[in-house]
């Protein structure tokens, strides 16, 4: 496989969303009201992990395109839980690419204490030989549901996915004082977006 060729519309796709998630972001500043949205990032999967996500779910490379939904991969980062859900209902919204599936690992985290709300979406791109769609995953996550999952990825590497039964413990109870956190930030986030407002127009 020609890992050039094949990864290109890929990264077409990530820097295409990137500049479409961050011009949602935009609109509320220009309009002056709070915006979900924090920050967004994106990147295409290494070729060393898209190999070990097909070997380790036994995933034939010709079907890689097809069963592997993270090659191209966004993230969206929010100041509240509330506002992650406000983000997925925009994105039911949009008319430029298709939702195929949706996974809320909020309402139901995961085993390690992961939580993030992914959307796996169908994104077309234009290539040289026509329209070409392509799965992407956004993942939607608050700033503390974003620190966690860095750290537990970092882990994860350094352990080869295999991070000890001791470590495994601290980091899901690290989970949830994360959500915790967000809870108790959801409570006042009231008083926080009237004094980011009143901030706002102190600048301007």
């Amino acid at each position: 496989m020609n890992w050039e060729i094949f990864l290109a519309p890929y990264t077409q796709a990530v820097d295409e969303l990137k500049i479409k998630l961050k011009g949602m972001r935009k609109q509320f500043d220009y309009e002056s009201r709070h915006s979900p949205i924090e920050f967004v990032t994106g990147r295409v999967k290494p070729i060393s992990s898209i190999l070990d996500k097909a070997k380790r779910r036994e995933i034939a490379m010709s079907n890689v395109e097809e069963e592997v939904q993270d090659i191209a991969g966004l993230r969206v980062v929010c100041p509240f839980v509330e506002d992650i859900y406000d983000v997925v209902d925009m994105l039911r919204l949009r008319k430029d690419f298709t939702i195929v599936e949706e996974k809320d690992y909020i309402e139901k985290n995961k085993e390690s204490g992961y939580r993030s709300f992914h959307v796996i979406i169908h994104y077309p791109v234009e290539t040289i030989y026509g329209e070409k769609r392509l799965l992407a995953e956004i993942q939607i996550r608050t700033l503390a549901m974003n620190f966690w999952a860095i750290n537990e990825h970092t882990l994860n590497y350094k352990y080869s996915g295999q991070i000890p039964k001791d470590i495994k413990q601290r980091l899901k109870s690290a989970s949830e004082a994360a959500f915790r956190l967000d809870e108790e930030m959801s409570k006042i986030r009231q008083e926080i977006r009237d004094a980011q407002e009143i901030f706002r127009r102190k600048k301007d």
